[in-house]
C-alpha cells in the first residue's frame, strides 16, 4: 500500500494519508496490535467476518492475527494515524498481559470509538510522543517509556468508550429495545424448552454486536449483566407459570430450558427465598 520502511521494528506509527489504495477491497492479516485514528473515510470495515457498525466512528482496535480489510472511496482523502505494535515489543513490560483485558481488541468487537475534538488531540498527542521516541536515539529507556504511552492511550480509549455507553442514548437504547423483544420472541416459543435457556453469545451474535460490548452496556445502564438481565426474564416468566397455570414444578422446569427440576428449585430459591412449591402456596 506504499507506506514507508519501518523506522523501528517493532512499533510504527504510520501517517493514513501517504496510504495507496484503489477501487479494489484490501484484504490482510495483522501479525501485530493495530491502533487506528482515522479522518474522512468513507467506505466499509471488516474485522473478521463482520462489519463495524459506526463506520464514523474516529478509533478502531485490531488484535495481531485476525483478518482485517477495508474498501474506501478513493474521492475521499483519508487522514490519520496507524500505530502498530508487535507483540514482541510488550515483551517483559506489565502491558504482555494487561494488554488482553481490553474488550476493544476483541476479534468480536465491531464497535467503533467516537471521540470529541479534546479527546482527539489528546490521543494524538499520546501518538506524537510514541512517533518523537522511536526517532531519537534507541537506548534502554525507550522500550519502557514507548509502552507507558501505548498503556496510557489504552486507558483513556477504556475511559472514552465508557462515556460512550453513556452518550449514545439513542443507540444503546435501541439495542435494549431489540433484546426486550429477542427475549421476549424467544420465551413464548418452544425453542426455550427445546433448546435451553439462551447463551450471552448467542444473544450478542443475534443483535449483531459482541458479548462483551453488551454486557458493558447493560452494567452501564441497568446495572446488570447480560446473564442477570436474562435471568430476571426467566424468573419473571417462572413466577407467571407458577401462578396461573396448573402445571407441575417439573413441567414448569423443561418448559423454561432447565435439564433437571432440582436445578429449577436451585435457581428460583436464590433468587426469591422460596422454592418453586413454597411460592405457588403462598401466591395461592
Amino acid at each position: 500500500m506504499g507506506i514507508p520502511s519501518p523506522e523501528h521494528p517493532l512499533v510504527s506509527v504510520i501517517d493514513l494519508s501517504t496510504i495507496q489504495v484503489n477501487d479494489e477491497p484490501i484484504q490482510f492479516l495483522f501479525s501485530f496490535y493495530g491502533i487506528a485514528i482515522k479522518r474522512n473515510f468513507k467506505g466499509k470495515m471488516r474485522y473478521g467476518h463482520q462489519e463495524y457498525d459506526f463506520d464514523a466512528g474516529l478509533m478502531t482496535f485490531v488484535a495481531p492475527n485476525q483478518v482485517f480489510s477495508f474498501e474506501t472511496d478513493l474521492k475521499s482523502k483519508l487522514s490519520g494515524c496507524l500505530i502498530l505494535i508487535h507483540p514482541d515489543f510488550l515483551l517483559y513490560t506489565s502491558l504482555a498481559q494487561s494488554i488482553k483485558r481490553y474488550d476493544y481488541f476483541s476479534y468480536a468487537a465491531n464497535e467503533a470509538l467516537f471521540l470529541s475534538e479534546k479527546e482527539e488531540k489528546l490521543v494524538l498527542d499520546i501518538t506524537q510522543i510514541i512517533k518523537q521516541e522511536y526517532h531519537s536515539n534507541i537506548d534502554t529507556f525507550s522500550q519502557e517509556i514507548i509502552a507507558a504511552q501505548i498503556e496510557l492511550l489504552l486507558k483513556y480509549s477504556e475511559r472514552f468508550y465508557q462515556r460512550q455507553f453513556i452518550t449514545r442514548k439513542k443507540a444503546n437504547h435501541t439495542i435494549l429495545t431489540q433484546l426486550d423483544e429477542l427475549l421476549s420472541n424467544y420465551f413464548n416459543s418452544e425453542k426455550l424448552g427445546t433448546e435451553g435457556i439462551p447463551t450471552v453469545q448467542n444473544i450478542a451474535k443475534a443483535l449483531n454486536i459482541s458479548p462483551n460490548y453488551l454486557s458493558r452496556l447493560l452494567q452501564t445502564l441497568l446495572g446488570q449483566s447480560t446473564k442477570q438481565f436474562v435471568q430476571e426474564k426467566l424468573l419473571q416468566l417462572a413466577k407467571e407459570k407458577l401462578s396461573i397455570t396448573d402445571l407441575s414444578i417439573s413441567e414448569i422446569a423443561y418448559e423454561l430450558g432447565f435439564e433437571h427440576p432440582q436445578s429449577f428449585s436451585k435457581f428460583f430459591k436464590s433468587k426469591t427465598s422460596l422454592s418453586p412449591l413454597e411460592f405457588r402456596q403462598a401466591f395461592n
